[in-house]
């Protein structure tokens, strides 16, 4: 089973929400997942989007402290993935990832994990010498 599929399987067999995702299996994963995002070239600035409006909802998420304030966004978050995935077929795994992980955020602790899981896998990326 290649990377992609055992982190949606993670992710689908997770019984609460995304902070249930336990932080030594998403260091674990992104720590391979990073790298293997490298090999299929996927470059930073494909999935700039995404990663600007994740930072613009944490940092309304830090002023505001009301999940329901950002909700909308974050489920909106899935359309940019797949706008990027079908420009870039390198940003397909990163986007059926993500999207799987954004289905489980309900509240203000599993989108921080949700933001903890894309700052792992960027940091991994960059590592492994992504751009």
């Amino acid at each position: 089973m290649d990377i992609t599929q055992n982190i949606i399987q993670t992710i689908d067999g997770l019984t609460g929400g995304l902070q249930t995702y336990d932080i030594r299996a998403l260091v674990n994963h992104a720590e391979k997942f990073g790298p293997y995002l490298k090999q299929q070239r996927l470059e930073t600035n494909q999935v700039r989007k995404f990663l600007d409006a994740i930072n613009r909802l944490k940092s309304v998420l830090a002023q505001e402290n009301n999940f329901s304030k950002i909700d909308t966004e974050v489920v909106l978050l899935k359309p940019k993935l797949a706008y990027a995935a079908a420009r870039k077929p390198a940003a397909k795994p990163l986007s059926e990832v993500m999207s799987k992980a954004i289905d489980k955020v309900k509240s203000k602790e599993d989108f921080e994990r949700l933001v903890q899981f894309i700052e792992s896998i960027i940091a991994y990326h960059k590592a492994a010498g992504g751009n």
